[in-house]
């Protein structure tokens, strides 16, 4: 599967979770290696998340919510064995657009 689809499929999953409240769906494209990081302006150091944080109670939080994602470079490492994914996330919450730069590492599961 390319990873453009698979892109494409993870943020799907979050407007699908956004809309059901559950997280079941976007846990699925993650490994139980998972760690991601959260900041915003005022944040001197991101704060790091892992794969069992409680993304149900992330989605509850949201009334009308959407991401999407606008790639900006692909590239593939390790002999195709995971890319590093760069690009534009959008999150528009009750009509108002956050945007964050983002760096995405997948890999293939095996």
């Amino acid at each position: 599967m390319k990873i453009e689809k698979v892109l494409d499929e993870y943020f799907e999953a979050w407007n699908k979770g956004f809309i059901s409240k559950s997280g079941d769906e976007i846990r699925d494209f993650m490994s139980k290696q998972f760690v991601g990081y959260w900041a915003h302006s005022g944040v001197v150091q991101p704060d790091p998340y892992y794969y069992g944080y409680d993304l149900n109670g992330v989605l509850k939080q949201m009334d009308q919510a959407e991401k999407s994602f606008e790639a900006v470079s692909i590239t593939e490492r390790k002999n195709g064995e995971e890319c590093l994914v760069l690009g534009k996330e959008t999150n528009v919450i009750n009509g108002v657009p956050y945007t964050a730069q983002c760096m995405f590492v997948w890999r293939k599961r095996k």
